[in-house]
């Protein structure tokens, strides 16, 4: 299982104390972690080029085929082992890396795990099962084949995207080292300028898109490196409309009281509990 801090409600000042709602279903939940390019491969048309035989040496750029099929097909597996809550790592399309933390265009499954009707089937079969489905949102950040990077890379300052990331400059450069913020300097990974309403806007409606489709929760990549708390707020308000009982965990490494008030997240990873025991 993952080890979770949850949200409580802040002690009384004379005031009554916010009431902190974070979903039932959380306190029973047995959660098992897929990397979908490793899981299993369910599907042998959709194998990216130059996919290598299963069990190969894993290398930071190779494929082995893992899919959602595959996911499917294993889903009794987990049901046997107890499992009835599953994190996915980013299933959104990114072609060039296995995992998917580069996001290309958060509206679509990627080409080498399925498409949308196979994630349908996914999160109709897990429900069936009484398995909960979480996604990993990538929003501080997307890759650089992102359509909307690519247009500002493109067309520079007169690109209707240039303010949605971070540039220092015209032309985008990229090597030795690019021109814009990203995450920890990487080219491939432009971070976005959150505090352009456009990209909120963006980010909000792929979060809900994702949650009418039935996804059971998120969890937040880095969402510490997202400068404007103000993002999370809109962002927990948003999606809880559409499903109280959605589940919002962050990937906070430190103290994640911050977070942890009732207007942000249910729950950060709890890697401080993760240190005391090793």
């Amino acid at each position: 299982g993952q080890s979770i801090q949850t949200a409580q409600a802040p002690p009384g000042n004379g005031m009554q104390a916010a009431r902190v709602n974070t979903p039932d279903w959380v306190k029973d939940a047995v959660f098992y972690q897929i990397f979908p390019e490793r899981f299993h491969n369910g599907n042998r048309s959709n194998d990216p080029p130059g996919t290598e035989p299963w069990g190969s040496k894993p290398k930071l750029f190779n494929f082995m085929g893992g899919d959602l099929d595959g996911v499917i097909e294993k889903l009794p597996y987990l049901k046997e082992l107890g499992v009835n809550a599953i994190y996915f790592n980013p299933v959104f399309e990114a072609p060039t890396s296995n995992h998917k933390y580069d996001t290309a265009d958060y509206m679509k499954i990627d080409q080498a795990f399925g498409d949308m009707d196979t994630f349908r089937r996914l999160i109709d079969k897990a429900h069936s099962m009484g398995i909960k489905v979480l996604l990993d949102a990538v929003f501080n950040h997307s890759g650089d084949s992102h359509w909307a990077f690519q247009d500002a890379v493109k067309n520079g300052p007169n690109s209707k995207y240039w303010n949605w990331y971070l540039f220092h400059g015209f032309p985008v450069v990229k090597d030795p080292k690019p021109n814009y913020e990203s995450w920890w300097g990487f080219a491939s990974l432009p971070k976005f300028n959150e505090y352009n309403p456009e990209v909120r806007e963006h980010l909000f409606g792929v979060a809900e898109h994702w949650a009418k489709m039935g996804i059971d929760g998120w969890r937040l990549d880095v969402p510490n490196e997202v400068r404007d708390m103000n993002f999370w707020r809109e962002f927990r308000s948003r999606v809880k409309r559409i499903n109280p009982e959605l589940y919002i965990v962050g990937e906070i490494w430190g103290d994640g009281s911050p977070w942890l008030k009732g207007d942000q997240f249910d729950a950060v990873m709890n890697y401080e509990f993760r240190n005391e025991v090793f």
